[in-house]
């Protein structure tokens, strides 16, 4: 019978003999269909055999290998009957520990009492037990196999053997049906086919010689297969360099292609903008004015400028925006050419109202036309008789005077990139933290229904955030854009008074809410968790949920207050109307998790609680705290934590300290890992490409390497594989 030939887009069902229909879901849920995906599934951590330890001298907190022996072998369901269950105790002859495998059944057929084992994982703190109430410990879901050699009688607990060879055994990411374990045995399954043999590697040969790095197949062996630290740590090290040098090269490309285009030619009057911004109620402050600067002399050159614009929540971003709006449309330009237009995307349309209304105010003695597009389909236009109001019209009207260039700037949600919606004369698009918008949806979005097709010139790129990211991370993500920072807030703003809260004082800062909300204003309050938490959360720790925390407010500590709620689960309508009733204070205090990090202006809200605040990053928690302190009002910030460790308080005393949230997140990268300052997901980076980015070395050699293969070799016919690849990545990117 001929032997299967397996490629890197072959399905994984088709590798194993017992993928159940829980495995696919499983496998489904950790986004793992390919052959490809499996080999890129890295280990999370590695079990060291040398680690190992008796049950005896266990702490929280540790890494370790117990070999013992299964006792007390049962199979059930949790407490709320929906979870099935494997408990054991792995006896060795210094004590016992409980081991507990959640969604895993059949633990407990493959290693009955009496199976001499190999456990490995994270010792947690268990329930009190006995009658002193004394605390024990628990590995919950650990790593498990079968201890195949004889273990001397004369060792203090039951160790491994001193011949043994390999020491690092890998630990996966699980979910539900789908163990360490299992992935482990279907990544073996793959290696033992020889199918790494035939596997090419993209990166040039020149460029792994020149640094040191493991071919493609040897990379991948050593990570999943590791003999020691040395082969791990180089096989990670390719692996993390590999994807920040692709990231580069798309980068780099983006860049190139944006400076061989031609924007609209600008000119300005000086006067005229500085008029305009002194027509403001408020003093710009001197890093605004030098932001604005710096983004004038960009657009006034030939090629589009590609720009970020970094800068605290309150900074002052949207004004920038609008002062660099009006210096385009008053542009000097030849007599009988139609005025230049502007689009303004924001990630929500309630926050897309919030900027429209905000542009109105700021242009309504400028006789500028202002429209609102969003998906829902709401359509918005100043008033005539009012131009501080405004009036609603027809999509097809409104899309009507884009295409005429009668509307000068258009500002609405992902709407604006529709097919159906076509610009006369697009100079500008400015992206409010929707941090990857490359060339070609630059030019799907210029592109013009009338004539023959696109428009030749490319539209300049304002990309804002609030997000405070660290120079290696802005360096490897934003690669194709010049970055600005705006790192001081205006003087008017108060200062958000923060403290770090332990649970005794609890009900006294309750009744200091009490007296704001009586005040007329509202409250956040911040969870990690949306619903209640299943058994293995809770043995590991009482966390609170939105929806618990939601009740408890609502009916045992402010029962006169309205509490709502707000989380990722919900369907996008259901957030925004939650958002909005908020605005229009329907409600008094909103219960959420971090889902609302970004989000819209709600001055009326001057408190937010952050429950379980050592759960967040640094960088996190003062995006958080962001959403109070946007008026005169004096706001507050506490953070509640049931954690007294003396590394956990100064982390959070940072918070109070700290100058600004650039600050904060180079703290959080250099203390926690950039995995937990920023979700990976959110650029399409892997964990591990998120941690090596706290090596500013390696970004620095993935982006000088990117630049000399394109500088060579700009369409990549050298390298065809390497071409194949970055574009392969980048059609799963925008997928």
């Amino acid at each position: 019978m001929k032997e299967k030939l397996y490629t890197l887009q072959t399905p994984i069902y088709e590798i194993g003999n017992r993928i159940t229909d829980d495995h696919k879901e499983g496998l489904k849920h950790l986004r793992l269909t390919t052959i490809q995906d499996l080999l890129y599934h890295f280990p999370t951590r590695y079990a060291d055999m040398r680690e190992v330890a008796g049950a005896s001298t266990l702490q929280v907190g540790q890494a370790v290998t117990i070999y013992g022996v299964m006792e007390k072998v049962s199979v059930r369901r949790s407490f709320k009957g929906h979870i099935p269950m494997t408990e054991s105790v792995v006896a060795d002859n210094s004590g016992t520990v409980r081991c507990v495998w959640f969604n895993q059944a059949y633990i407990g057929k493959m290693y009955p009492n009496g199976t001499k084992v190999k456990v490995a994982g994270i010792i947690h703190e268990d329930q009190p037990v006995g009658k002193a109430g004394k605390k024990g410990f628990f590995l919950s879901n650990p790593t498990i196999e079968r201890a195949t050699s004889t273990i001397p009688e004369s060792q203090s607990g039951l160790f491994a053997p001193t011949t043994e060879t390999e020491f690092l055994t890998p630990v996966y990411r699980e979910t539900k049906g789908v163990s360490s374990l299992y992935l482990y045995s279907l990544i073996k399954k793959v290696v033992q086919t020889g199918f790494l043999e035939s596997i090419k590697d993209p990166i040039p040969p020149h460029i792994l010689e020149k640094l040191h790095l493991p071919v493609l197949k040897d990379a991948l062996l050593y990570i999943h297969f590791p003999k020691n630290e040395n082969l791990t740590i180089a096989a990670r090290k390719r692996f993390a360099f590999e994807e920040i040098f692709f990231l580069q090269l798309k980068q780099y490309q983006e860049k190139v292609e944006a400076k061989h285009s031609l924007a609209y030619p600008i000119s300005f009057d000086k006067k005229t903008i500085q008029a305009f911004i002194k027509s403001f109620p408020f003093k710009p402050t001197s890093a605004q004015l030098q932001a604005i600067d710096s983004i004038l002399k960009d657009i006034a050159r030939k090629e589009p400028m590609s720009r970020l614009l970094e800068g605290d929540v309150g900074s002052g971003k949207t004004f920038v925006a609008a002062v660099i709006a009006y210096a385009i449309i008053h542009t000097i330009q030849n007599k009988g050419t139609q005025p230049l237009q502007i689009a303004y995307m924001a990630p929500t349309e309630i926050l897309a109202k919030q900027h429209f209304e905000s542009f109105i105010s700021y242009f309504k003695h400028t006789n500028i036309e202002i429209g609102l597009l969003t998906s829902s389909g709401c359509a918005k236009f100043p008033s005539k008789s009012d131009p501080s109001s405004y009036t609603s019209v027809s999509r097809a009207q409104l899309l009507t005077w884009l295409q005429d260039g009668r509307v000068s700037i258009v500002i609405g949600t992902h709407a604006l990139i529709q097919k159906q919606v076509a610009f006369s004369r697009l100079a500008l698009v400015i992206i409010d933290e929707q941090h990857r918008f490359g060339v070609k949806q630059r030019k799907a979005l210029a592109q013009s229904k009338k004539g023959t097709g696109k428009n030749k010139e490319l539209p300049h790129l304002l990309s804002m955030t609030a997000t405070p990211i660290p120079r290696t991370l802005a360096l490897t993500i934003f690669g194709d854009l010049d970055i600005t920072v705006i790192d001081t807030m205006p003087k008017e703003r108060k200062k958000i008074i923060t403290e770090i809260i332990p649970n005794s004082k609890r009900k006294e800062i309750y009744e200091s809410i009490r007296k704001e909300l009586q005040s007329g204003k509202q409250v956040y309050v911040i969870c990690p968790r949306i619903d209640e938490q299943d058994e293995e959360e809770a043995q590991k720790r009482m966390l609170k949920s939105v929806k618990e925390e939601a009740k408890h407010l609502a009916e045992d500590i402010f029962p006169e207050f309205i509490v709502d709620i707000i989380h990722s689960k919900m369907k996008k309508e259901e957030k925004e109307e939650v958002m909005q009733d908020f605005l229009d204070k329907k409600s008094d205090i909103l219960v959420a998790t971090s889902v609302i990090e970004v989000g819209i202006n709600v001055p009326n809200a001057t408190v937010i609680i952050i429950e379980h605040a050592d759960r967040f990053g640094l960088a996190q928690l003062h995006q958080l705290r962001g959403r109070v302190g946007r008026r005169e009002y004096q706001s507050y910030c506490y953070l509640f934590t049931e954690s007294k460790g003396e590394m956990t308080t100064k982390r959070l005393q940072a918070l109070v300290t700290a100058k600004n949230g650039f600050e904060l997140a180079e703290q959080d990268m250099m203390a926690r890992g950039i995995g937990t300052l920023m979700d990976g997901k959110q650029w399409g980076i892997s964990d591990l490409a998120m941690e090596a980015i706290k090596n500013p070395k390696l970004v620095e050699i993935a982006r000088d390497e990117s630049r000399e293969v394109l500088d060579t070799d700009p369409l990549l016919t050298k390298y065809p594989l390497l071409k194949e690849t970055l574009e392969k990545r980048a059609k799963v990117h925008m997928e």
